[in-house]
């Protein structure tokens, strides 16, 4: 039942105003993985991020498609949490506050085993508009885990200036996405890490220039 009601509500109301919001530009459609297990990495800017790479997927993939985001921001309790678990379909994951020993990943595993395809931010955090941050390891650890899922890379463009961080203020902005070659697992955390943001940085340099709607 959830999962037909998310799969509606994503086709019929958040990506209908999205696309109206936003508009959305996609260079190299075609990349994107057509099945899991996959995992899609993408620079990150702004909330509005997860909601335009949702809006890449078709209606078929869209019940695989699952955002891996921050437990403190998105899983705080009420119908911001419901909202966010079930309709966006996420998988929270705890920064900070995780004991030693709990493996904060184990959620996003399971996804990848279960043949999901997972967005994931390898920052983190947001950065400013246009501008990445230095990559954590959480996606190698992933890859290392699941070497059969390829990994996606995406540079977004624009949704920083629509809802930047610690902004209120929406501002239909036109978003482009920008998909490249996937990358497969190489052995080394920070070797991978160091491929996948050099790949979204020569992405970023294919983009064409900001512009309003």
């Amino acid at each position: 039942m959830l999962q037909t009601l998310r799969r509606y509500a994503l086709m019929f109301v958040v990506r209908p105003i999205a696309r109206l919001l936003f508009g959305l530009d996609v260079i190299g459609a075609e990349k994107l993985p057509r099945d899991g297990p996959a995992i899609v990495a993408a620079n990150h800017n702004s909330h509005v991020d997860t909601i335009v790479l949702l809006c890449l997927f078709p209606a078929r993939l869209l019940h695989k498609v699952r955002p891996v985001a921050a437990a403190d921001h998105f899983d705080k309790g009420g119908f911001g949490s419901w909202f966010s678990r079930n309709i966006i379909g996420i998988i929270p994951i705890k920064r900070g506050a995780a004991s030693r020993h709990e493996d904060v990943l184990a959620g996003a595993k399971q996804a990848l085993a279960r043949g999901e395809i997972l967005v994931v931010f390898p920052e983190g955090s947001r950065g400013a508009p246009e501008e990445m941050t230095r990559f954590k390891t959480g996606v190698a650890r992933l890859v290392e885990y699941m070497p059969a899922a390829p990994v996606t890379p995406v540079y977004l463009q624009g949704a920083g200036r629509s809802l930047p961080k610690d902004s209120r203020l929406l501002v239909p902005f036109n978003t482009t996405a920008v998909v490249g070659d996937h990358l497969t697992w190489n052995g080394s955390h920070h070797g991978f890490i160091d491929e996948l943001r050099t790949r979204i940085e020569a992405l970023k340099a294919e983009a064409p220039p900001l512009r309003w709607r």
